[in-house]
């Protein structure tokens, strides 16, 4: 029943934006970038991972390219606060109504603060979660940063 909200708090923050009919649904469970983007035909690049981060007490999401990890300490300066740290699944059902795994970068209970990685603008269509483990949905890096509020900043891991 949770999870049967979650998916339609998505669905109908979609709509409000104006966006229709962009859920898609497995057989299987898509918990991660790789198996998403397999499922999807898509790079991984092209996931849209939902992280839910610590910054002390508050929740702040991080939508993050599939195609790297998130440097904590860039996402941190860019939030103004002096370190982030990985939430547990219980703190991201509480912040989120959203299990791990599945998590949207809408729908939550209270808009959470949000980055979006910069390097999804490289993607004509990006896919994110829909708030269950076997749904995504397609947009845009410009569609999330409407849908969040949130700036395009470069969270990425340095590979130098």
């Amino acid at each position: 029943m949770a999870d049967h909200d979650a998916l339609n708090r998505v669905e109908s923050a979609l709509a409000a934006a104006g966006l229709h009919d962009r859920i898609t649904t497995f057989d299987d469970d898509v918990p991660t970038a790789a198996v998403a983007a397999t499922q999807l035909g898509c790079p991984v690049g092209a996931i849209a991972n939902s992280l839910v981060f610590r910054a002390g007490d508050e929740p702040v999401l991080v939508l993050a390219s599939g195609a790297h990890r998130v440097d904590t300490v860039k996402a941190a300066a860019h939030l103004g606060v002096p370190r982030l740290s990985r939430a547990d699944a219980e703190f991201v059902l509480a912040a989120t109504g959203q299990r791990v795994g599945g998590c949207a970068p809408v729908g939550h209970a209270t808009p959470l603060r949000t980055l979006v990685d910069a390097d999804l603008a490289a993607y004509e269509r990006v896919w994110a979660g829909a708030g269950i483990v076997h749904a995504m949905f397609w947009t845009t890096h410009d569609e999330l940063l409407a849908l969040t509020g949130g700036p395009s900043v470069d969270v990425g891991v340095q590979t130098d």
